[in-house]
């Protein structure tokens, strides 16, 4: 599995807003410039990002964005899906999806399952305060057999 550009792009914005100095707005362009980003798509994310509530724009000749929650109560994950990044790594693994016809009795579909909840519960251990820190999360798999 591979994350799309505006996943990459979403969380790299939003860490530079959560490493912002006493939560000062910092605007597109800035983060677009520091990043090497595209201003024009990093709106669209951006847009994203404050319709589902996480961060909010501050008016004037200072302005810019600013995170809506503490660095610690924003998890990676939640940031994937507010800029609609999908974590299936296989059709079978979104529940309560019949894209495969041979899903019923399949070998194969728990593994992608179990794969995805592997992934969910990881990046929903990883908040931008971890990032920011740059403190490493365990992963917690099992060992290799």
């Amino acid at each position: 599995m591979r994350l799309t550009t505006k996943g990459r792009y979403g969380v790299r914005a939003v860490v530079n807003l959560a490493a912002a100095v006493g939560n000062e707005p910092i605007s597109i362009s800035y983060i677009a410039k520091k990043e090497q980003l595209s201003p024009e798509f990093l709106e669209q994310i951006f847009f994203r990002l404050k319709k589902a509530g996480l961060i909010r724009s501050v008016r004037g000749p200072k302005g810019g964005f600013v995170l809506n929650y503490k660095p610690s109560e924003i998890s990676v994950k939640t940031i994937l899906d507010a800029v609609g990044e999908p974590l299936f790594p296989a059709p079978c693994a979104d529940h309560g999806t019949k894209a495969c016809p041979q899903q019923e009795g399949c070998l194969i579909s728990p593994i992608w399952q179990d794969f995805y909840e592997l992934m969910r519960k990881y990046l929903s251990a990883i908040s931008l305060k971890d990032i920011v820190e740059n403190k490493r999360v365990p992963a917690g798999l099992p060992a290799a057999r």
